[in-house]
């Protein structure tokens, strides 16, 4: 049964409160690093630029605000897209790699590694072979999902997870064959790093991934209709096959772009959601913009992590968020193996 959210004082108290955790994470994020900036001195550099240094401007403007703002907008994406998968297949292990983005993209990025890195540069061949991978995955099962005219939920899952698996073998044999540098590039790209954040990204990637995210978020009374099945959404007046293609496709676009600008960054789109709706409930007017700022913290607080920890060497993101992923997804399986839907 889907309940009503009673938004009150305390839930006010407490969205401030993530709001203001992920400004003071924002600032911590800006001052940590091999060139650290006391949190003061940045505060002071707003109304007084000669406060910092000229190098220290250039690491703040060139590498670690385009990272943050990258880190921001992914997270949220990721967040607020896997809140609507988990939506359209009442599933709360659902996530947005389950249609084929993240393999499709893995697949056709370690293509391009291994066998094209000489036909276009890699700062634009990469995020675009990844995202042509990942929007051909999804059209191809999304294709192989529509039976009768209507998308079939359960069919789609199926094609996704056949997808998944042709995709690992393919990225197996282009390992196999390649060199130990490409080997390498491939490695690293499907760990998940912010590493490569650039302008470029912020003025291309950042706003698609917004106007996808902004979608689906705008979707949320259709998604609690859905909530209570299919019939009794067509009751209510929801277009169920309408919202269900342009649904996906929303999610695709945010999941395939994410990937196509960081690699792979597994996890956040299952954990995020979740947490939400334990938090506030199965309303999704607050469970998509809350799914949104908890993911864009997480994987803030997870990049900030990786790249600090070790310094001046630095992890994958992708391998934080999969270390902390991977326990909370058994824990939900054990929770959830008896079949459970959201309610």
């Amino acid at each position: 049964m889907l309940h009503r959210a009673r938004p009150g004082r305390g839930l006010s108290r407490r969205v401030a409160g993530l709001v203001l955790a992920l400004a003071c994470v924002c600032l911590v994020a800006l001052s940590l690093g091999p060139v650290p900036i006391a949190p003061g001195r940045l505060l002071a550099a707003i109304g007084n630029a000669t406060a910092l240094a000229d190098y220290e401007h250039a690491v703040l403007w060139q590498i670690r605000l385009p990272r943050i703002v990258l880190a921001l907008a992914i997270g949220a994406a990721l967040g607020i897209a896997g809140a609507g998968m988990q939506a359209l297949l009442r599933n709360p292990l659902a996530e947005p790699g389950l249609v084929g983005v993240s393999s499709g993209a893995a697949l056709s990025a370690a293509a391009y590694l291994v066998l094209g890195t000489g036909l276009v540069p890699v700062a634009l061949g990469l995020p675009l072979a990844s995202f042509a991978g990942a929007a051909i995955a999804a059209w191809a099962v999304l294709r192989l999902a529509l039976v009768g005219g209507r998308t079939q939920v359960a069919t789609m899952l199926l094609a996704g997870l056949a997808l998944n698996a042709v995709a690992g073998a393919g990225i197996g044999l282009l390992s196999y064959v390649a060199d130990d540098f490409a080997l390498r590039a491939v490695t690293l790209w499907m760990f998940g790093s912010l590493a490569r954040a650039g302008l470029a990204d912020l003025a291309v990637g950042v706003p698609l991934l917004l106007i996808a995210a902004t979608w689906i978020g705008l979707r949320a009374r259709a998604l609690n209709a859905l909530l209570l099945g299919e019939a009794e959404a067509r009751h209510l007046g929801v277009d169920v096959e309408a919202l269900k293609r342009r649904l996906t496709l929303a999610i695709v676009v945010a999941a395939g772009i994410a990937v196509a600008l960081a690699g792979i960054i597994g996890f956040v789109g299952l954990i995020v959601p979740h947490l939400v709706r334990l938090w506030v409930g199965p309303d999704h007017r607050l469970v998509l913009p809350l799914s949104g700022l908890l993911g864009a913290l997480l994987l803030l607080v997870a990049d900030t992590l990786a790249r600090t920890l070790f310094m001046p060497a630095e992890l994958p993101v992708g391998i934080l968020t999969a270390l902390v992923g991977g326990p909370f997804f058994l824990a939900l399986l054990l929770r959830y193996r008896g079949g459970a839907e959201l309610s």
